[in-house]
């Protein structure tokens, strides 16, 4: 799997994670941090092509940051 973590706004924490749920068996989201509104996205490998451009597509309209997170701070490593 490929993980990749996203800082976004919590008050699109929802919604976000509605619409990437939507692509069923592509990905896995959860929430590591209300708070501080962090999530992590696994992406099958099988889907990377088109989890990346519904990614980068969700970057422009929420606002999406992708940032690192080593594996020590997220608990689904």
């Amino acid at each position: 799997m490929i993980r990749k973590w996203f800082k976004i706004k919590t008050s699109d924490i929802a919604l976000v994670q509605f619409l990437l749920e939507g692509y069923e068996g592509a990905a896995t989201i959860s929430t590591l941090d209300p708070r501080a509104a962090v999530l992590q996205v696994l992406i099958m490998p099988d889907f990377t092509g088109e989890m990346e451009n519904v990614l980068d597509h969700l970057k422009h309209r929420f606002d999406l940051q992708e940032i690192f997170l080593p594996c020590e701070r997220a608990f689904l490593c």
